[in-house]
């Protein structure tokens, strides 16, 4: 199957190819045509395989198909963090680039430029809104945005967005927008929650659900069982001076662990940065850029802002804490072995954590490797 077989407007197709997309992913075989067709949708899908060209391409073809002019908003997605709403921009972008849609992405941030291009956009009417729901609510709050022409709502990675809190912000924002519209939601698990969210806001979805809670077979993971204290002084073993470990994602429970592993590890002269919520928007790009050309070796996060990284070629992806979820664990370490290639995933586990961990392995239905910890020689 290629994309053609959709019969999607002549302008996406040519952006599809410009970019050097051949073959749809599994979930955009499944998606593309339910979109098409306007039904309701809710998707279980992860990050990497391919969603938010599910979602972007089909709303793309349906609004280039229109004759009127593209001055009101016809597309709202929301999504957790600014890097993600920038990533969605960015490949709208790319697919739309020989098409009059417009899009804008409105994230937070102190820059006032960035304010002042998002009320812009929004007073004149962007084809497609991309936005985290604290900052659309600052512009709805301002008296200038209208919402009462969207005809497609995106929820993306709706399960990190009710983890973050932001369920009453959502509602807030559904209550604007015309009864009679087309609702999409993507998640990357589908606990209860998010379950009880769709059943409100969502009329006789198609449901989707992709066979991805389980890591590739191309990574390659293993476990080490040690004390808190031996954390740092392994991770700088496994990648200090290491030519064949050129890309490693660190990622720490909290955001004051991601800074004291980023002092530490620079301290010991790795080439280290981390990125959390205190950067600004700005400096959060640059250290993506830094880290996606190869000029630091270790990038630390969070899971919350890992969530817009999509970034390939990781060597290694590190859990220096283990997470409380199955699922983000999977989610993790498949940020490594992206695109056919082969990775490594390790998972640092002290005796607290061993509980935490029992429960990743009887998720995924197999034991990890345990390799012998070399500080305890």
């Amino acid at each position: 199957m290629n994309f053609n077989d959709f019969k999607l407007h002549p302008d996406i197709l040519e952006g599809i190819n410009s970019m050097g997309f051949e073959n749809p992913t599994p979930i955009q075989e499944q998606a593309i045509p339910v979109i098409l067709e306007g039904k309701d949708l809710i998707a279980c899908a992860q990050t990497g395989t391919g969603k938010t060209g599910a979602f972007v391409l089909p709303i793309l073809s349906i609004n280039a198909n229109k004759t009127s002019n593209h001055s009101k908003v016809s597309t709202l997605v929301i999504v957790p963090t600014r890097e993600l709403a920038l990533q969605i921009d960015q490949q709208i972008e790319g697919f739309a680039y020989f098409s009059p849609i417009g899009s804008i992405a409105v994230y937070g941030g102190n820059d006032g430029g960035n304010w002042d291009r998002q009320r812009a956009a929004l007073e004149g009417g962007a084809d497609l809104v991309i936005a985290t729901p604290g900052r659309l609510i600052q512009h709805i709050q301002m008296g200038y945005v209208k919402l009462d022409t969207v005809e497609h709502l995106i929820l993306d990675e709706a399960d990190r967005m009710l983890d973050m809190g932001f369920y009453d912000d959502i509602m807030s924002i559904i209550k604007l927008l015309p009864e009679k519209r087309q609702t999409l939601m993507f998640s990357a698990t589908m606990p209860q929650n998010i379950r009880k969210l769709a059943k409100t806001i969502l009329h006789n979805p198609v449901e989707i659900s992709l066979s991805v809670s389980k890591p590739a077979e191309n990574i390659l993971q293993a476990v080490y069982m040690l004390e808190n204290d031996q954390k740092l002084e392994l991770l700088d073993s496994l990648v200090k001076e290491k030519d064949y470990v050129q890309s490693v994602l660190v990622f720490a429970s909290t955001k004051a662990e991601v800074k004291s592993i980023e002092r530490k590890l620079i301290q010991s002269n790795i080439r280290a940065k981390a990125i959390h919520s205190d950067l600004e928007q700005r400096e959060r790009e640059d250290v993506l850029r830094e880290f996606k050309n190869r000029k630091i070796q270790i990038l630390v996060a969070t899971d919350i802002i890992s969530r817009g990284i999509d970034i390939e070629d990781i060597d290694l992806v590190v859990n220096y804490d283990v997470p409380n979820d199955p699922e983000d664990y999977v989610h993790r370490i498949g940020r490594t072995a992206r695109a056919q290639s082969d990775g490594v995933a390790i998972t640092f586990v002290n005796k607290k954590q061993k509980i935490l961990f029992d429960k990743i392995e009887k998720f995924l239905g197999t034991t990890i490797f345990k390799i012998r910890n070399p500080l305890d020689s």
